[in-house]
């Protein structure tokens, strides 16, 4: 397996990619989540969020970069992190992630992908990753995932990932802008 680096928010290579971003794509389960499902006797579905994760999607959409999900999981415990986020697109229950993908991109009228950065954590997301002009794995993410980025990220999905992301492609912008 090739090593993949880990995100440092010190690196002028990467801090350079990420300053065109304008668009960041999460995975949910995994990524926004530890992947574990917890589901009750009567089918109830409930997940756990981690609060800086949150605070780093609200802190880079208002620095400009518009955040979006797309899962292949159905889910309204998702669906209401992301009102109380104002995530405003997501798409929930799409297994077919590429037409999600190109969905979006067309709503947000984006014609480069290489504006996009995707975050994922298995093999579903590897197409998206791929077409990402930035990729990230979270560090506990499949190793053909993992093999798939352009970096890792020090925590694991659902424990602050998401917000490492985030943080760079906010600092990245500032450099960029001085």
């Amino acid at each position: 397996m090739a090593d993949v680096p880990v995100l440092d928010p010190e690196n002028p290579t990467l801090l350079r990619r990420a300053a065109d971003i304008e668009l960041l794509v999460l995975d949910v389960d995994g990524v926004l989540t530890d992947g574990r499902l917890y589901i009750d006797a009567a089918g109830r579905e409930t997940k756990t969020f981690h609060v800086r994760d949150g605070q780093g999607i609200k802190a880079l959409m208002a620095g400009g970069v518009v955040v979006a999900a797309i899962s292949g999981r159905q889910s309204a415990a998702a669906a209401a992190r992301f009102g109380e986020l104002g995530v405003e697109h997501y798409f929930l229950g799409h297994e077919n992630k590429r037409a999600a993908w190109d969905e979006l991109l067309t709503r947000l009228s984006i014609t480069s992908a290489e504006r996009v950065a995707c975050i994922g954590d298995d093999t579903p997301d590897l197409e998206l990753m791929q077409q990402a002009g930035l990729a990230f794995a979270v560090a506990d993410a499949h190793s053909s995932t993992l093999a798939g980025a352009h970096w890792q990220t020090r925590n694991p999905g659902g424990y602050g990932a998401v917000r490492e992301v985030c943080d760079l492609l906010l600092r990245a912008r500032r450099e960029a802008s001085r």
